[in-house]
């Protein structure tokens, strides 16, 4: 028969296995990104500023794309084989050679395409959804780092957390030491598993050898 002391014990295994396996998921997540981002930074050591990832991962930190794209929302770009590759209203990510923003990766929505004769290289008109006007200069496809393939909201704002001290201390090091308490009450189970049947072994030995 199943008593309230056991259903309750049961009941907080159940939320405790939760937490752990979703600071383990978010764990894994945070891993895979700062693995992303140590290769491809090595890659851009490795092969120049030029360099361009098959896949790339930015999050977001302007409001120019909203409602469509929000602050702390995670974007995965893909790069396109061709400049023809890319149509009008694709939402694409690129190197700022414009006066406000040079030098910074933009990501804005294609307004217009044209092929400049004297660079020799497409040019699109680009336009944050909530900005008002155009972007001053045409982004060209060699500045082009790819297309926007995939949106994950607010994926951000787990970024932010975990690199904070607080969000290190619930995703890194708390889990850590709920992973070793958990081990130790294992091994000290299986201990005490053991040493209750050396005794019972010790019991019947002793039985045994007084009936003989």
């Amino acid at each position: 028969m199943i008593t309230k002391k056991m259903r309750i014990k049961s009941i907080l295994n159940y939320i405790g296995s939760v937490i752990s396996w979703t600071l383990f998921s978010i764990l894994i997540i945070c891993a895979a990104f700062l693995l992303y981002y140590f290769v491809s930074l090595k890659l851009y050591e490795a092969k120049g500023s030029k360099y361009r990832p098959f896949f790339s991962v930015y999050t977001i930190v302007s409001q120019s794309m909203v409602p469509t794209i929000n602050v702390l929302d995670v974007i995965i770009n893909k790069t396109v084989d061709k400049p023809t590759d890319i149509k009008v209203n694709d939402i694409i990510t690129f190197e700022s050679t414009g006066v406000l923003s040079y030098g910074k990766t933009v990501t804005h929505r294609v307004q217009d395409i044209f092929y400049d004769e004297t660079a020799r290289d497409y040019e699109y008109v680009t336009k944050g959804d909530n900005n008002p006007i155009k972007d001053d200069t045409p982004a060209s496809y060699s500045n082009l780092i790819g297309k926007v393939v995939l949106k994950i909201p607010g994926l951000g704002n787990v970024q932010r957390f975990v690199g904070s001290k607080i969000g290190w201390l619930v995703v890194v090091i708390i889990p850590a030491l709920v992973i070793i308490i958990q081990d130790i009450m294992k091994i000290i189970k299986v201990s005490n598993v053991k040493k209750r049947a050396e005794i019972e072994n010790q019991k019947i030995v002793s039985q045994e050898e007084h009936i003989q």
